[in-house]
């Protein structure tokens, strides 16, 4: 079995997890924030929309070096959920694109994320893909399901029931 055919069943069940709770977000509290320090409601689900994109960085290059994003090159806020949701949708389609054509040769080799000088980590692509995209959304996934509970928004299933919908 090819490793993009053992990764991308995992993808799509993430991805499509995190649909569902991107779904959940309310507009009447995208600049709602935690904690002075917090990213807003729709600064986190931005976020969490953009991550699959970066499986092209991925996937095309052997490095990226983030001291190198051009100011300004990373997308804005979601004024919407009907516009997250089409962001996510075709970010989400582009990165399975990508996935679905890598051979295992090119998901063995090593990928490196830096910051200027500094090695932030090296990976083969294939644990690249699950850490800093895979990983990376599940993470904040859960901070996106803490802020909905705390503006009272029912949540969806995650792993299981929630107390939502059990």
């Amino acid at each position: 079995m090819a490793i993009r055919d053992a990764l991308l069943p995992e993808f799509d069940h993430e991805m499509g997890t995190t649909r569902r709770l991107l779904d959940r977000a309310p507009e009447a509290a995208f600049a709602w924030k935690p904690h002075e320090r917090s990213m807003s409601l729709a600064d986190l689900a931005s976020h969490l929309a953009n991550i699959p994109t970066w499986c092209a960085a991925i996937v095309d290059a052997p490095v990226m070096d983030l001291a190198t994003i051009p100011e300004g090159a990373r997308p804005k806020a979601a004024a919407s959920r009907a516009e997250l949701l089409a962001r996510f949708d075709q970010n989400v389609a582009a990165a399975r694109a990508k996935l679905a054509t890598i051979t295992d040769g090119e998901m063995l080799a090593p990928w490196t994320l830096k910051q200027g000088d500094q090695e932030v980590f090296t990976l083969p692509r294939a644990a690249a893909v699950r850490s800093f995209i895979m990983n990376h959304s599940i993470h904040h996934r859960g901070q996106l399901s803490v802020y909905l509970r705390l503006n009272n928004v029912p949540l969806p299933s995650i792993y299981g029931p929630t107390a939502d919908e059990a």
